[in-house]
């Protein structure tokens, strides 16, 4: 049997969870070398009880392995093992992650800034503008991926706002890769295998069990950078992604909303209990993550800057450009303007956001 057979039959061990999983990959090096052996070896793996121990001889279903093998090649489902290359890098960095996921489609997990936005599945209006301004304020960004859980409501809102961006997007599934749950986003799921995809830690003929959709909601937590909450009651699904992200020491950010609105009441409590920063906008929340421009747009963005200025605006501009931070005095004597000039030039430039004034005097490029 193949290294993937055994590593698809760990996860579905009797009694054996991912974190003990975990610890006897550690201890053996492989799920081939954990199926071998032996009962006295298992025995003495912190976590392993008697019952754990037999159960890895008991639950070995050898011909539901082989028909998920065969479930996987015929619909290009690649398996994503813990120690694959392409196994989501922050997701494995979290203590409870799943050791095997399962991914249909064309895009990239990984080298990607990872945005995940959650909310209730009975957004209003203002929760679609939210989502819709946010996502689109993003476009133009090839380092950007946006992950959910492909529900109705917010997740779907934004999947769909993310293709239409061209954005790439993943659907985090609470079941197998077999069906899609609700059955409304079935065109949604197909149209996002070749600007995006599909994720799940569940084999095929896994349903939507409800308490799958928690367990799914850490993976989504897990593998992004930062959450972004849009509308949630104060109890909910999207409180527990968000609280799972805060555990992670992940950024949080949510959308504020009327205090009589029961909508945004979890989004408000997460932003009065500080687990999450309040945002508005895209650039609110690439500012929070301190995440630039990629260079081409920020290449442009200068360029036109730069063109709009006067002569001795663009003077200071490139001394500023040269030097990380400057003080006014040394800025003053390398452009050759006079001190009263520099102090007005200065400050029209920081009215118009190109300049920041530091403690002492000094200034930077914004």
């Amino acid at each position: 049997m193949s290294e993937l057979f055994y590593q698809i039959a760990l996860t579905q061990v009797n009694m054996v969870g991912d974190k003990v999983a975990r610890v006897l990959l550690s201890r053996f090096g492989s799920a081939t070398a954990i199926f071998n052996a032996s009962e006295r070896e298992l025995s003495v793996i912190s976590g392993m009880g008697a019952g754990r121990v037999k159960a890895f001889k008991k639950s070995l279903d050898r011909t539901r392995i082989e028909k998920e093998l065969k479930f996987m090649q015929q619909h290009n489902i690649q398996p994503l093992f813990i120690n694959h290359p392409n196994y989501p890098k922050l997701l494995k960095d979290c203590p409870d992650a799943p050791i095997m996921l399962y991914f249909k489609g064309g895009g990239d997990i990984n080298n990607k800034k990872v945005i995940a936005i959650v909310g209730t599945r009975t957004n209003t209006d203002y929760g679609r503008q939210m989502v819709e301004e946010l996502i689109a304020g993003l476009k133009g960004r090839k380092d950007v991926l946006i992950v959910s859980g492909l529900a109705s409501g917010i997740d779907a809102i934004a999947h769909k706002s993310a293709l239409k961006n061209d954005i790439e997007t993943i659907g985090v599934l609470g079941h197998g890769l077999d069906r899609i749950y609700p059955a409304q986003n079935r065109k949604l799921a197909s149209e996002m295998l070749s600007c995006g995809g599909l994720l799940t830690e569940y084999i095929s003929e896994t349903i939507a069990d409800r308490q799958n959709f928690p367990q799914r909601n850490r993976i989504v937590a897990g593998m992004a950078d930062v959450t972004v909450v849009v509308e949630t009651k104060e109890k909910g699904g999207s409180m527990i992604t968000a609280k799972l992200a805060c555990s992670y020491n992940r950024e949080v950010a949510a959308f504020p909303g009327r205090s009589i609105d029961s909508h945004s009441a979890g989004c408000n409590y997460l932003i009065k209990t500080n687990i999450a920063r309040m945002i508005t906008q895209a650039g609110d929340l690439m500012d929070m993550m301190n995440w630039q421009p990629e260079e081409d747009q920020k290449t442009i963005i200068q360029r036109k800057l730069f063109n709009s200025l006067n002569l001795e605006e663009q003077k200071v501009v490139q001394c500023l450009d040269v030097e990380k931070e400057i003080h006014i005095d040394e800025l003053s004597i390398k452009s050759g303007l006079s001190d009263n000039k520099m102090a007005a030039i200065l400050l029209g430039l920081e009215l118009e956001g190109l300049v920041r004034s530091l403690p002492g005097k000094r200034y930077r490029l914004a």
